[in-house]
């Protein structure tokens, strides 16, 4: 029972796919479900941070962000842009799983836990939003791109309008936060290991550098794998497993719908009419990813369905996969207040959500 109330988002993903496979049972094709790219990059990530963590680097850059940023709302706005850029330069998933642990240790450091949770949130809604301006700033947004050759200029014209309303609307929620003093609580007198923080940088270069194919995602994870042996097993040890098997669960699940006959039936024609209403609803069911592949069959009008998988990220815990991500971290750093995160999450996703598909509606078509 500890272990469900510790890992429900991986237990009820776990029952989903099981009750899935009554639909497909499993075969062959079950191999096909698995990102096996995505995972690596995942797993390599969150081993690397780890490592950061042992020696301190999140609460020591945390100090740094506190002494340059002197209140909340100029130290929440930095933390969100910075997530904002980098999911814009890194992923939205790579982005949450750098990013989350600084602000944990800002917000944590300066007896600031009343923000914790809106912050957790601001910065999963700029990751989210802030990739999808970039054609590898999100993996369905990658998908799309080579799937309908969309030209870079065209792809950019596409979603310069919800990306400048997306950032618009964040700064705007931010600037509501109290501009009270910040103020460091709990000093850190830990130095920074400047030979491991070098060594574990690399490392989290070759993690990123999976997602642009570079190298091939089997040789990153190797030269991580091996290198953190030697130099911090404990951070192997300390890897998120359970939000691993949680992808692992929501593969099997996505999977095994888009093999449905009546769903692909009902797909074919809703897609067709309403592209965008019906790509931003799939989403909160099924998530962005799995949507982008599974829509993506069914129409050629792709610019309302590029929006649609890009705006649909918000809304449900569910509509992109990087949200699990920070529900699991907030679930580390706040157990007891998860109930009221949830909440808050839930109406300022749905809050962004209906915003930009309104807006977007109303300019090119629902």
């Amino acid at each position: 029972m500890t272990f469900i109330k510790k890992n429900p988002v991986m237990c009820i993903a776990i029952c989903v796919a099981l009750i899935s496979t009554i639909s497909v049972p499993p075969d062959i094709k079950y191999l096909e479900y698995f990102d096996l790219k995505t995972l690596t990059c995942l797993f390599s990530t969150l081993a690397v941070v780890c490592a950061l963590k042992n020696i301190y680097f999140f609460r020591i850059i945390s100090s740094k962000i506190i002494s340059i940023f002197k209140t909340t709302r100029s130290a929440v706005i930095a933390l969100v842009y910075i997530t904002f850029i980098g999911s814009m330069l890194i992923a939205n998933d790579m982005a949450l799983i750098t990013f989350l642990p600084l602000g944990y240790y800002v917000i944590t450091s300066t007896n600031n836990h009343k923000f914790l949770a809106f912050t957790f949130i601001m910065q999963n809604i700029a990751a989210n939003l802030g990739g999808m301006l970039t054609p590898f700033g999100n993996p369905q947004n990658l998908y799309m791109y080579n799937y309908f050759n969309i030209p870079s200029g065209e792809f950019v014209s596409i979603m310069l309008l919800p990306f400048l309303i997306s950032i618009t609307l964040i700064t705007l929620c931010c600037m509501f936060i109290k501009n009270e003093p910040l103020v460091i609580q709990r000093s850190y007198e830990a130095v920074l290991d400047i030979k491991r923080t070098i060594l574990y940088s690399i490392l989290f270069a070759i993690s990123i550098i999976i997602v642009f194919g570079v190298i091939p995602y089997w040789l990153g994870l190797l030269v991580i794998t091996l290198a953190l042996i030697f130099l911090d097993r404990d951070a192997l040890k300390s890897v998120d497993y359970p939000l691993l098997i949680t992808f692992c669960a929501f593969f099997i699940f996505s999977g095994n719908v888009a093999r449905i006959p009546m769903v692909i039936n009902l797909v074919g024609d809703l897609v067709n009419s309403h592209p965008l209403i019906f790509g931003t609803i799939s989403c909160q069911f099924i998530s962005n990813v799995p949507s982008a592949i599974l829509l993506s069959h069914f129409t050629e009008n792709y610019p309302p369905l590029l929006v649609a998988v890009n705006i649909g990220g918000t809304g449900t815990l569910i509509a992109s996969l990087a949200s699990l991500i920070t529900f699991r971290e907030y679930l580390k750093s706040d157990p007891e207040n998860i109930g009221i995160y949830l909440k808050k999450f839930t109406l300022y996703n749905f809050a962004f959500l209906i915003i930009l598909l309104i807006t977007m509606g109303l300019i090119i078509g629902f």
